[in-house]
């Protein structure tokens, strides 16, 4: 009987040490998912149901932290036609819409900004317009963690202090860059025929890149200069109206474009243009990506895709 006692509360102890494992195993798990820091949630479907005239009270309703959580943009951020779209939806939420994210989607937004910096330090490329996400995240951050306690942000202020750390981070070591000469010594750009250089240099759609390249090389200097150049990027941006209101003339009494190119653009938006985008189902609401399948029931699903910019995608969580 003493043995069979001792046996007895032997189990009992394997009983309750097998529970009590279990149930920190339960908890690993969902720490695992819903705090660390690292790990964003993944969604079988891509895709997500939005209807504008959806309300919290009528079938439908999604939020915006829903719908980042959902769109798989880990993934997107590796695509080179997906990137520059990527990221202007960073940047759009980090200047208005940070407080409209739950805690989980405000972790994602942070975990795919981390992904996004690594990718521009190990390629070398974007790096000014990493740049200017970080700084308007900054800037908003210590706009918003002066107002703690009003129920501004999700999540301890320390948390967030350190997030600020991890930014300011980011950008020295952005600012640490330092380009590298390629070894391959073929044919570059300068040694093609200037008609070349220039149809070249009417492809860029940002005047800063246009300077940026005129001062590899006095020949580069001379080409970026170009007033037809400069007219031809006036044009592409903006309207004749708004080109009409902002005219400057040169000491020759010419229209100096390069000059109205830059003082277009602190009055008005440039023209955004995305290798793809984001696209919006006429018919069943449905959001997704170009390609990705969803439950469509029209006959012909691809008539019925609208292209989102990254403010059309915004503006559609705002009931």
């Amino acid at each position: 009987i003493h043995s069979f006692c001792k046996k007895e509360d032997h189990n009992k102890e394997n009983l309750f040490n097998s529970l009590n494992y279990d149930v920190a195993a339960k908890k690993r798990k969902k720490d695992l998912l819903n705090n660390k820091a690292k790990i964003q949630y993944f969604h079988q479907e891509k895709w997500i149901y939005v209807h504008k005239g959806s309300t919290k009270e009528r079938h439908g309703y999604c939020t915006l932290g829903e719908a980042f959580n959902r769109l798989d943009f880990s993934s997107a951020i590796l695509d080179s036609r997906r990137f520059n779209y990527v990221v202007r939806l960073l940047e759009l939420i980090a200047k208005s819409q940070l407080t409209s994210l739950s805690g989980i989607a405000q972790k994602n937004y942070m975990n795919i900004l981390e992904k996004v910096v690594q990718k521009v330090l190990e390629d070398q490329q974007n790096i000014r317009l990493i740049r200017e996400l970080l700084q308007t995240l900054y800037t908003s951050l210590c706009t918003l963690v002066q107002r703690v306690g009003k129920s501004v942000l999700v999540g301890n202020i320390n948390m967030w202090v350190h997030r600020m750390e991890t930014i300011l981070h980011w950008q020295q070591q952005l600012n640490n860059i330092q380009i590298t000469r390629p070894a391959f010594k073929g044919t570059t750009f300068t040694d093609l025929p200037l008609c070349l250089q220039l149809n070249i240099m009417q492809r860029l759609s940002d005047g800063r890149d246009l300077v940026s390249l005129g001062q590899v090389a006095p020949d580069l200097q001379v080409l970026s200069e170009d007033r037809l150049l400069w007219k031809k990027l006036c044009q592409y941006h903006f309207t004749d109206r708004q080109i009409r209101k902002r005219l400057i003339l040169s000491d020759k009494g010419q229209l100096d474009w390069k000059k109205m190119y830059f003082k277009l653009i602190r009055c008005y938006p440039r023209k955004e243009q995305y290798g793809d985008t984001l696209q919006l189902c006429r018919h069943c609401h449905i959001l997704s990506w170009k390609g990705t399948d969803h439950p469509c029931t029209a006959n012909n699903p691809e008539t019925c895709s609208t292209s989102l910019s990254p403010q059309d995608f915004i503006n559609l969580f705002r009931f």
